[in-house]
């Protein structure tokens, strides 16, 4: 029993009219009712009571019209199923973020609008440090990361790079330099520094370490902070100073001043990682949100500029 089977019978089932029904489907009328023999040879039962003026359904065939009508809509439900997935219009992303990753506007403008777009996608997110997050992804425990690359990272990923967010000081309000407007690097030469561990996220880390370094000093490490969105609490009570990512200053922590670095000052990357062999159509429709929108987050900022 094939489909076009239950075409042709659901055709002379409603028109009662092999002639008729032969023209709906778009074949010849001698066609149709070899196809229609063959049905009722295969079922058993004549489907159909041959009249001189059409014809009418015997009760095998009426039991069997809503039957036939069900398995046609089911069929459709699965093709336009199949032609969803392979559109990524359904299925599910998990998608990974650092924790300072969210505050660049990118980020949750890329979410929205991909949730807005593919609504049918259950879709997941997850924090955790950035080595954790390409880990996670290397063992497909996660489709896309938000992470915070270093400059000299080589990652065995593709990476598209959204933003280079500039780095600003944070300083304890009582600080003698928190009434500073701008404040350069070696300024911090003699203090303690609060930062993540580098194991957190080494390349971001290192690019921090480097812009000390040319600038003339190596930072002494202090308080070490769990991840980069504790470090302004931490500077709060007292504990040293830092450098963060200037999205960071949207986090509104009592205590602390935020300083503009003059002279060379250190950016902080903002990256969607995939993996590099993904065929996916889900993650490669969030990657093209994702470059529309950091695309449009640019030509915003050129008309405001």
């Amino acid at each position: 029993m094939e489909l076009r089977h239950l075409r042709y019978f659901i055709a002379v089932a409603e028109e009662l009219n092999f002639t008729r029904a032969a023209r709906k489907v778009g074949i010849g009328q001698p066609p149709l009712s070899n196809q229609i023999r063959d049905l009722e040879n295969e079922i058993g039962a004549p489907l159909f009571r041959r009249l001189s003026n059409g014809a009418e359904l015997t009760e095998a065939g009426g039991a069997f019209l809503p039957e036939a009508r069900a398995i046609l809509l089911q069929a459709e439900q699965a093709k336009q199923s199949a032609l969803r997935a392979a559109r990524g219009q359904s299925g599910r992303l998990r998608v990974g973020f650092t924790s300072s990753a969210v505050f660049n506007p990118v980020v949750p403008a890329i979410v929205n609008a991909f949730r807005e777009k593919y609504a049918a996608v259950k879709f997941s997110l997850e924090e955790a440090p950035t080595t954790q997050l390409l880990e996670r992804l290397d063992g497909e425990e996660l489709d896309a990361v938000f992470i915070r690359p270093g400059s000299g990272d080589e990652l065995q990923v593709r990476c598209q790079l959204l933003a280079e967010d500039p780095m600003v000081i944070v300083v304890p309000v009582k600080h003698p330099l928190s009434e500073m407007r701008t404040l350069r690097l070696d300024a911090l030469a003699r203090e303690s520094f609060v930062l993540f561990p580098r194991e957190a996220g080494a390349g971001f880390f290192d690019d921090i370490m480097a812009a000390c370094r040319r600038a003339g000093f190596e930072p002494q490490l202090g308080q070490s902070a769990p991840q980069i969105t504790s470090i302004a609490s931490l500077i709060a009570v007292g504990l040293g100073v830092s450098i963060v990512p200037a999205d960071m200053t949207k986090i509104n922590v009592p205590g602390v001043r935020y300083i503009a670095i003059a002279g060379e000052a250190p950016t902080a990357r903002l990256a969607l990682a995939t993996r590099r062999d993904e065929r996916s159509s889900i993650i490669r429709n969030f990657i093209a949100q994702a470059i529309a929108t950091q695309k449009s987050f640019a030509n915003n900022n050129q008309i405001a500029e």
